[in-house]
């Protein structure tokens, strides 16, 4: 009869640190949705919000007004929300979970400002009275583009992607700690030496991806 060792066969390291498959997904999917919403946000923010025309000497002149001038909040977010869906990753716990929080909230933020700024009608008045030269002038034949709709699509994307990082965020993998604190790398820990006459020693020297039957 042949002699069954009692041993446990290690796993390799590197599947049991792996990442499960819905954590890489969430996490593919969180940085797809804030990048790309915080690209839309900030193109969207640059188009023209507001449309109208301007009395003038007896006649009128266009009037417009873009995403910034109408609200600059969108765009502020949009930034802050970015740095925060990279900032995610250098931190973990606690941390992570309030970074994740940010990001969601920036996202939330810049989706109700441009909702908000859909509608709104001072910053086109304000430019008919610089136009006209009348302080009391007020914008005639007022008309809103999808932009600012725009703008808040893109702000719910940010949304998902902070939420996603709350519901997701414990399981992703972190900035390494390669580096010591004052910047210089770790010195490599050497490996000990299988002892041959130890299975013990050479299934740890497997584990790691050593030959034990060669010397250093």
């Amino acid at each position: 009869m042949g002699y069954v060792s009692a041993v446990p066969v290690p796993q390799p390291r590197a599947a049991r640190a792996a990442v499960p498959t819905g954590g890489r997904r969430s996490l593919a999917a969180a940085l797809l949705l804030g990048a790309l919403g915080a690209t839309v946000v900030l193109l969207s923010a640059g188009q023209i919000w507001a449309e109208g025309t301007a009395s003038v000497g007896g006649g009128t002149v266009p009037v417009e007004a873009e995403g910034g001038t109408v609200t600059g909040v969108p765009t502020a977010l949009a930034i802050v929300g970015l740095a925060a869906l990279f900032a995610v990753f250098a931190v973990r716990r606690t941390g992570r979970a309030l970074v994740a929080a940010l990001l969601a909230l920036s996202g939330a933020g810049a989706a109700l400002a441009a909702v908000l700024g859909a509608s709104d009608s001072a910053a086109l008045n304000a430019e008919a009275a610089r136009i006209s030269g009348d302080t009391g002038a007020a914008v005639a034949g007022l008309t809103h583009t999808a932009w600012p709709y725009v703008t808040a699509a893109g702000g719910v994307l940010i949304l998902l992607a902070g939420l996603l990082a709350l519901r997701f965020g414990k399981g992703w993998p972190a900035m390494g700690g390669r580096y010591e604190r004052s910047g210089a790398p770790r010195a490599a820990r050497k490996a000990p030496t299988a002892d041959p006459d130890r299975p013990e020693d050479l299934w740890k020297a497997l584990d790691r991806g050593e030959d034990p039957t060669h010397g250093p």
